[in-house]
């Protein structure tokens, strides 16, 4: 299987199911070798299953490619540790880090428990975190050993961690906390070969399939914008050597659009040269939103 990520070896996190599974066989028709991951939990992120990964490891065989399952939690840190040592143990190295994995507890806010907050902060922002972490141990003792490496890391943010979401401020939260952990891991790593993007994907899912229902089924004919399948040419790509030049970004894809997602800039601003009076601020307040852009609306707001 040749392509454009040929000979590359890829972790893909919650790659049983979903957008997960469809980066997993993309990678793998474009000649990555591929290590799923994937704990096999509910999406409401209880219990465990190997199936998942296993069976996505043994469509990679049927096409003809290399891979192997990997069920270990990717915010447990020595489990994210175990993760990436199985890309070095099973093929010898490692070259992208694709973050996917998480799954939603939805809730407003004043219904949240702290059990739901902590268990969704936990599997998607440490989640993200614990396996960069370890990659960038290995790529950065790499580096600084003489080699020269060209590796990817491709996280996974949200329309709802950039507008925010109604109903998801733990999900939005975590989401939010994934991009500008990306920018920052863009800004590291950058000098040891590494770069860093993010990607926030509308598509068919189990969570989103929870939250809207009929609007995510495919159509009876014509092309099908909601299938995951969609997402991942954009992340295949990221993750080859032709994307170098790309990072600390953030892109939205949804069917067959794929956008910049642009972030927080610095705004108009007004300096007095001395300590504002709490009567003055108002006034300048007021007239630096209105020289400032209108800001997105939150998902789900009135």
């Amino acid at each position: 299987m040749a392509g454009i990520c040929e000979g590359r070896v890829v972790v893909v996190t919650g790659a049983g199911r979903g957008i997960g599974r469809e980066h997993a066989l993309a990678f793998a028709r474009e000649g990555a070798r591929v290590i799923v991951n994937d704990l096999g939990v509910t999406a409401a992120g209880t219990g465990a299953d190997t199936d998942p990964a296993q069976q996505v490891v043994n469509a990679i065989h049927a096409l003809g490619g290399a891979a192997i399952a990997n069920t270990d939690d990717v915010a447990d840190w020595e489990g994210a540790r175990r993760l990436v040592q199985s890309a070095l143990d099973g093929f010898g190295r490692l070259d992208v880090l694709v973050n996917n994995a998480g799954f939603v507890r939805d809730r407003m806010l004043f219904t949240t428990s702290e059990e739901e907050w902590d268990a969704v902060i936990r599997v998607h922002l440490k989640g993200h975190f614990a396996v960069t972490r370890h990659a960038s141990e290995y790529w950065r003792g790499r580096s600084k050993g003489g080699d020269a490496l060209d590796a990817r890391i491709v996280n996974t943010t949200s329309g709802a961690g950039l507008m925010g979401s109604v109903g998801q401020g733990a999900y939005s939260a975590a989401k939010g906390g994934i991009a500008a952990l990306t920018l920052v891991t863009a800004a590291e790593m950058g000098r040891y070969g590494v770069t860093a993007n993010a990607i926030a994907p509308a598509a068919r899912t189990r969570m989103t399939e929870e939250v809207f229902g009929d609007r995510m089924q495919a159509p009876d004919s014509g092309f099908d914008v909601n299938d995951p399948a969609n997402i991942s040419p954009l992340v295949v790509w990221l993750g080859s050597s032709e994307s170098a030049d790309v990072t600390g970004r953030v892109f939205e894809v949804e069917g067959g659009s794929i956008s910049v997602a642009d972030g927080w800039q610095h705004g108009p601003g007004l300096d007095k040269g001395a300590r504002w009076d709490p009567a003055e601020v108002g006034v300048v307040v007021h007239k630096l939103l209105a020289q400032a852009p209108t800001p997105a609306p939150v998902y789900g707001a009135q």
